[in-house]
This record gives structure tokens, C-alpha cells and sequence, in this order.
């Protein structure tokens, strides 16, 4: 092919000093930014003031973003595999023949597999209307988000009862008076609207209970923390919901209206009683007793957070669906203090973005996960990667030949990525798009560069809230080295494959304008301020007019869609066994330095960051001969072990263990992350394929690990 020019927004490099309102893009939150260039360089990077939520704060991965830019140890030019998947080993390639040669694999995996035998999985959240009108384009209907190892429990729990995603589920904490946490680490694992909102939340006298087998940041800032046995939150719920409903500390006049299978729910927590829930949580009756008094006396205005991940165990997707129930019996639902449903544009009689997928038919093809068909608990709009590694594996329901790993690293994210690695290597094309080297990338066959989201343009994003917000990621600088911005790689694939008419955008200003035609919204109004908000101010759903997208229109406490999966709504908790010995139940994290595996090798959040360390109790490391300090071995199941110092606390539960998450890296390009402390996924081992059959969510927190001393120079312990 011809060579083939790198696309550019208007204005970028102009001399003198101007800003460019965008959006942050060191973690999934992706905040809004204003940036400040002068001739062509970046000199400031703070916080959107025109957003009165978050001012000019920025957290320290994005006020590391700049060090990110000027970092060198990131693709520089698309590269081709030589050598076996992990080798290293790498050749530097132009994009026309990068672009082709998966151009050619694509060809060959239709001709083996039909459409449907291609693969994408990213991070999800705001542009994902691009990568499914990618897939659509191709004929495939396997768009995946990184959820498996993340908040899928949550996300399908919500529909489930709701009908509504996690993400149209919002908390008003500035009129809260009880939030109850499930190991939702607010202060460390952090948005910074919310992070701000919960902070000013507790200083206004705000309570709040914090339920972990670990003290974290957010723990220490709570008025109550539970430290429960890992893995039994559900226990923990289906105590409370029998106290409330013993009680009458419910709103009856709320779940008559609102909420259907109440009769089921008191048939199911009949013997949950907080006596019951004491031998599986460690928590005492009394103090189960004490507060639902508490939030009886807060109501409505209590919300429980179903959590971003929850426990991620076998009955987690459960937590977060006892835990939305707690919810709609203290009848919080679109009130002051409670939980604000998103609105779309078209409730405040505006129109929505135009979306990119409508150009293209959508697939019919079966989702190669049963999404939506053979698992209709599972939403088929985020998907469960590991099924699709299992298919990748054993051909079944049909067979996988190309993945696209577009800003998302499963080696990293999932459990066990020996057992992924076993499945990828039977593709004919794995394709990493990536702003740096990602273990996942180093297994593929073609690595492509994105520019950084200082270097880039996406398309534009709306997000549903109190008020709808449509919000921009525009371009503040031209590319270091030679990168594209993902609209011009997919739609340059997809010339390739003779499909010009879904993406033929020739400038992000083009795409832009699509997008916003007939919204009343210009391009200039959008770069203003970096947003468009949609209306002066929120508003509530009136009671009269509130209803669910549930097949009853209700609250479904007994959900339609679990039945028709033959799953139970409220299932028997499942108590674990108690790890002796010098077994642990592995539990992982984060803090406000580090997002998941992608952080540890910036210059800057690589400095500040603390060192991966092994939480254990007291009570468990003296029989072991573990003192604190002492370096101490982990060990999954499998041939992996790993070494660090121990840190014993008594901040941590008996019965588990904790460390950071994105330590263990194994790239070496990516020298400062690279041997760097423990990969916790490498001790998941076995845990691929073992999930939560409700949620569909990896059952990461049920792997147990060993631990012994490390053997001292003379030999002795």
C-alpha cells in the first residue's frame, strides 16, 4: 500500500501559549484536565476548574502524567513478533506493513472461523461505542471488557434487581448520613470527585462502615469498621436483612410500591439471624443488632455501596446484590441522600451522541461467552473474557483465531496467565494496542502504539448522570514517536478488510461532528471547557413516574432473569473452611500511587510508591517463626513463588494474607516495574476458569497460598 500519513487536530504545535481542556488517562477514571502548552510543549497539567466537583485536583498518577510523557520506556513504533510468543524478540515495522499483516491474519482467521472468530477486550467505560463498531464491522459479536476481573459480579447483580448497570447507579454524599463500604477503598483505590465527596461527607458528620478483612486508608477514616472473615460478606447481609426486616426499619410504603418478592426474601433470610451469621463473619450478634438501629434511626438517607469488585468469590455477585436490596428496603431510591438513577439527554429533552455502531449492521451470531443467550444472567454488553480464553482453548462453542488486547492487559488483570498464555498461543493473530509494554503485549504478535491521551484525540463520550454530560478527550501535543490515535488504527484495519464506509473519517474533527449532529452541541462549545453539560441543574424522577427496566417494572428481589438461568435469587451462603498451617487466604489491592499494573514503571510513581510488603496477622506469623521484617516465600499451587518482606500487623484478619496488585512484571524494556516484587495473578493458580456462577466474576479472592520463612545465609530459620 501507499505510505499512509499521521492524522493531526488543528492547532497542535502552534506557537504561544494556549489550553486544551481534555481528559486524564493514567487510570480508568479518567478525569477531567486542562492542560497548558507553550510552543508545542506541555507545561502544566492540573484538574478541570470549570469542573466545580474536582477544581484543580488531580491525584498522583495524574500529576505523574507528564513523566509518563517524557518516559522513553513506552512502543515507540509498531513491532512485529520474530521470534516465539514471550521471546522478546522484535522487529520495527512501518504501520502500512503492520496494518497489513494483521490485515492478512484477519483474512485468514474469517476464512477459518467466519466473523465471529475475532476477538477485542479493553477497559471499557467511555469509548467503547469505537471498538464495538469495530467487532459489529467485522462480524464479530465478542466485545469484552476487562470486568471478569473486575466489577462484573457488581454490573450483573444491578440489572438483576434494578435493570440498571452500576454505572447509572450514583450516590448523593453530600446529603448521606450512613455509607456502608464493602471493601470499597474510597481514600486509596480513587476517583477524586468521589474521593473529595466522601471526605467532605465525613467532616460534615457523615457515618460511615467500612466492612474488610483488612484495615485499609478507607478504614481508618471510617466511625465503624467490621473486619470479617474473607470471603463472607454474604453472610455478613443476609444477617442485616433480617434484622431489618425483624425490626420493621424498612420503608413499607417504598417496597409495597416498588419492590416485588418480599415474601420470598422473608422465606430466605428466616434463619439468617445475627447469631447465625456470627460463627461465618466473627462479627457479634449484638453489634449487627446495634447498627441497624443506627441506620434505621439515618434512613433513608443510608446508601450501601454494592462496590466496585467486592470479594470477588464464588457468592460475591450476591454481596452486591444483598447489599442493592439494603438499598431499596431503606427506600433511598431518587431521594436526597440516597441513590440518583442516571438521566439521558432525552429526559432533559436534548438529544444523545449519534453513535458510531449504527453504521454497521449488528452481528447475529451467538456471543462465544453465552452472554445474553445460553448465560442470560451475564450482560452481553461487557462480557466474560475467560470464557472466550476457553474457547480460544477447546474450539468451543466455536473457535477464536484473533484478539485484539486494545489498552487492556488480561496477563496482568486475570488470574493464572500460564493458563491464558496457553489458550493465546493457539491464535493466528494476538494484537496489542498499548501506550506502553504490557505483559500481554510482550506475548503478542504485533504490538501497535497509541499516542498518549496528551498526543491523542478520542471519540467523544457521553455519560448519563444527574445531569448528562457529553465530554471530550482532544489533542494537546503532537506524537514523541510514532503513534496514531486508536479511531485512525481500527479504521485503517478496517480499510484493509475492504470496509470503508463505518469509520470514513478523515479528522477527529470530521468524527467529532458526526457524532454531534442534531444535539444542538458544537465542536467549538465542546473545547470551551472540555464538556458540555446538559442542564443547569438535576432533577429527580417523581415517585409516581419511577420504574425499572426490569421484566416487572419493579425491584425484583426474586429476579426473572436468574430464574430463567435456573439460579437461585437468594441462594444458601456457602461457608468456607478455615485456611491453618501456613495457609492463607490471598487476598490483593491498591493505593492512591498505583493503578493495577500499569503505574510501576513511571519514573515518578515508581519512586513514590510503597513497597510490595505481605500483611500477616500476629497470631499466624509467630507459629510460622515470622517476625515482621523477615523475608518470607509465597506460593500458590503451581511452579511459581515469589519473595518479600513480611509485615505483621494485626490490621489484617487471621485467616488471610495481603499484598499489592501490578508488582512482578516481566518485561524487560520496561526496566524500572521489571522484577519488581510479587505478580499475585501468577500465584492465582488454577483460578482462570474457576468464577462466579451468578456474576460470572474470576473467584480471585478464594486462592489460597502458602507461606514459610525464607531460609537465613547459615541455614537456619
Amino acid at each position: 500500500m501507499s505510505s499512509i500519513m499521521a492524522p493531526n487536530v488543528s492547532g497542535v504545535g502552534a506557537p504561544g501559549r494556549r489550553t486544551v481542556y481534555s481528559m486524564c488517562g493514567m487510570c480508568a477514571v479518567r478525569c477531567p484536565i486542562e492542560v497548558t502548552v507553550e510552543d508545542g510543549r506541555i507545561v502544566w497539567v492540573q484538574g478541570n476548574h470549570h469542573d466545580k466537583a474536582i477544581g484543580a485536583s488531580l491525584c498522583a498518577k495524574g500529576s505523574a502524567g507528564l513523566a509518563f510523557e517524557f518516559d522513553d520506556e513506552r512502543p515507540q513504533t509498531p513491532l512485529i513478533r520474530t521470534g516465539p510468543r514471550g521471546a522478546g524478540k522484535w522487529r520495527r515495522t512501518s504501520w502500512d506493513e503492520a496494518l497489513d499483516y494483521i490485515a492478512d491474519k484477519l483474512h485468514d482467521t474469517i476464512n477459518t472461523f467466519g466473523g465471529k472468530g475475532i476477538m477485542l477486550s479493553d477497559r471499557g467505560g467511555l469509548f467503547t461505542d469505537l471498538t464495538r463498531t469495530f467487532l459489529n464491522a467485522l462480524g464479530s459479536p465478542n466485545y469484552f471488557n476487562h470486568d471478569a476481573g473486575c466489577a462484573g459480579n457488581v454490573h450483573n447483580a444491578a440489572l438483576s434487581i434494578y435493570g440498571i448497570g452500576p454505572g447509572g447507579i450514583n450516590y448523593d454524599f453530600k446529603n448521606t448520613k450512613h455509607m456502608v463500604l464493602y471493601g470499597r477503598n474510597i481514600v486509596e483505590s480513587l476517583m477524586v470527585k468521589e474521593s473529595k465527596a466522601f471526605m467532605a461527607a465525613l467532616a460534615r458528620g457523615m457515618r460511615c462502615t467500612y466492612i474488610d478483612p483488612r484495615a485499609s486508608v478507607t478504614a481508618c477514616k471510617a466511625t465503624r469498621f467490621w473486619q470479617v472473615r474473607p470471603n463472607s460478606d454474604y453472610a455478613l447481609n443476609l444477617a442485616i436483612i433480617h434484622e431489618v426486616l425483624k425490626q420493621d426499619a424498612y420503608d413499607k410504603k417504598f417496597v409495597d410500591r416498588f419492590v416485588s418478592g418480599m415474601d420470598y426474601l422473608q422465606e430466605m433470610v428466616r434463619d439468617t439471624t445475627p447469631e447465625w451469621q456470627e460463627s461465618h463473619t466473627g462479627l457479634p450478634a449484638e453489634q449487627i443488632r446495634e447498627f441497624v438501629k443506627e441506620i434505621a434511626a439515618d434512613a433513608p438517607q443510608v446508601i450501601f455501596h454494592p462496590g466496585w469488585m467486592t470479594a470477588r468469590h464464588k457468592q460475591s455477585f450476591h454481596v452486591s446484590r444483598t447489599a442493592l436490596i439494603l438499598n431499596a428496603l431503606m427506600g433511598n431510591i431518587e431521594i436526597p441522600g440516597g441513590i440518583i438513577l442516571g438521566k439521558s439527554p432525552e429526559q432533559y429533552g436534548r438529544k444523545s451522541l449519534n453513535q458510531l455502531a449504527s453504521r454497521t449492521p449488528k452481528p447475529t451470531d451467538q456471543r462465544v461467552d453465552g452472554a445474553g443467550t445460553t448465560r442470560p444472567q451475564w450482560d452481553p454488553k461487557i462480557g466474560m473474557l475467560h470464557q472466550g480464553f476457553a474457547a480460544m482453548e477447546t474450539a468451543q462453542p466455536y473457535g477464536i483465531g484473533a484478539y485484539f488486547a486494545y489498552r487492556h492487559d488480561p496477563l496482568t488483570g486475570m488470574p493464572d496467565p500460564e493458563a491464558a498464555k496457553r489458550a493465546l498461543d493457539k491464535l493466528k493473530l494476538l494484537v496489542s494496542i498499548d501506550v506502553r509494554y504490557s505483559e500481554t503485549g510482550w506475548f503478542s504478535d504485533v504490538i501497535l502504539p497509541e499516542s498518549t491521551y496528551l498526543e491523542r484525540a478520542n471519540i467523544l463520550s457521553q455519560m448519563n448522570g444527574p445531569v448528562p454530560v457529553f465530554a471530550m478527550r482532544d489533542q494537546a501535543i503532537a506524537p514523541r514517536f510514532d503513534s496514531r490515535p486508536a479511531w485512525w488504527i481500527f479504521r485503517e484495519i478496517l480499510h484493509r478488510m475492504g470496509i470503508r464506509d463505518v469509520l470514513d473519517f478523515e479528522t477527529i474533527e470530521e468524527l467529532w461532528n458526526y457524532q454531534l449532529d442534531g444535539t444542538g452541541v458544537t465542536v467549538a462549545e465542546m473545547r470551551e471547557e472540555g464538556f458540555v453539560t446538559l442542564s443547569g441543574s438535576p432533577k429527580l424522577i417523581p415517585r409516581e413516574e419511577l420504574k425499572f427496566p426490569t421484566p416487572s417494572g419493579k425491584i425484583e428481589i426474586e429476579s426473572g432473569i436468574l430464574k430463567q438461568a435456573g439460579l437461585p435469587s437468594l441462594p444458601p451462603y456457602m461457608p468456607k473452611e478455615a485456611p491453618m498451617g501456613d495457609r492463607f487466604c490471598m487476598l490483593v489491592g491498591r493505593t492512591a500511587t498505583l493503578a493495577h499494573g500499569q503505574s510501576l514503571n513511571n519514573p515518578i510513581l515508581n519512586e513514590i510508591s510503597p513497597k510490595q510488603v505481605l500483611w500477616i496477622h500476629p497470631d499466624r506469623a509467630k507459629p510460622l517463626g515470622i517476625s515482621d521484617g523477615d523475608e518470607v516465600e509465597i506460593t500458590g499451587g503451581g511452579s511459581y513463588a515469589g519473595r518479600m518482606k513480611a509485615m505483621v500487623t494485626p490490621w489484617i484478619h487471621r485467616e488471610a494474607a495481603f499484598m499489592l496488585h501490578g508488582f512482578g512484571a516481566t518485561v524487560p524494556l520496561a526496566r524500572r516495574a521489571h522484577g519488581l516484587g510479587v505478580a499475585d495473578q501468577r500465584l492465582q493458580h488454577g483460578k482462570l476458569y474457576e468464577f462466579d456462577p451468578a456474576g460470572g466474576g474470576c473467584a480471585m479472592t478464594e486462592t489460597i497460598v502458602q507461606i514459610k520463612p525464607v531460609a537465613s545465609k547459615g541455614g537456619e530459620q
